[in-house]
């Protein structure tokens, strides 16, 4: 293109190539998993390239039982958050970090799982599980504390039981 550029001397090289489809074998997934401190965290495309494979392989008949039931007979939720109505300071409402375990119906797993497939995030997966939350919770299944704003930040942990 230009008569006096000069060639690079050396090549430029990624220092972690984007994963292909031959990086998907089991030897080399487990060398993320079993050496976590022998090598820097994967990178984004590295993980996705090893949720892909772990869903692609791990007992496919086993998830879509579980999510059957999930869906039909809803599922247990149980996490450490900040937890709240957005409300005055003092409120027994008011967001703070709470211990929650609620059920919650098959409707909640239906659109959590709708959500995911259509390709949501965190956040938004999260923005579904505090409405249901708000409503199990604190509205007592819509008998209580109508049109408050929940509040539900700096998830701990979330752990989900189907039945």
């Amino acid at each position: 293109m230009f008569a006096n550029a000069e060639e690079p001397t050396t090549p430029l090289t990624c220092p972690s190539p984007p994963p292909t489809s031959n990086d998907h074998t089991r030897p080399n997934l487990a060398h993320w998993v079993k050496k976590p401190g022998a090598r820097r965290p994967p990178g984004p495309a590295h993980v996705r390239a090893i949720e892909e494979a772990v869903l692609a392989r791990w007992q496919p008949r086993v998830r879509t039982r579980r999510r059957a039931r999930a869906e039909a007979e809803g599922f247990v939720f149980h996490t450490r958050a900040r937890f709240g109505f957005a409300a005055p300071a003092g409120s027994s409402d008011d967001p703070r970090v709470r211990w929650i375990t609620q059920d919650l119906p098959g409707e909640v797993a239906r659109e959590l799982f709708a959500a995911r497939d259509a390709g949501a995030g965190e956040q938004q997966q999260t923005v579904i599980l505090a409405r249901a939350l708000g409503h199990a919770y604190f509205r007592e299944w819509g008998r209580r504390a109508h049109g408050l704003h929940i509040a539900f930040t700096d998830v701990e942990f979330a752990d989900f039981s189907i039945g």
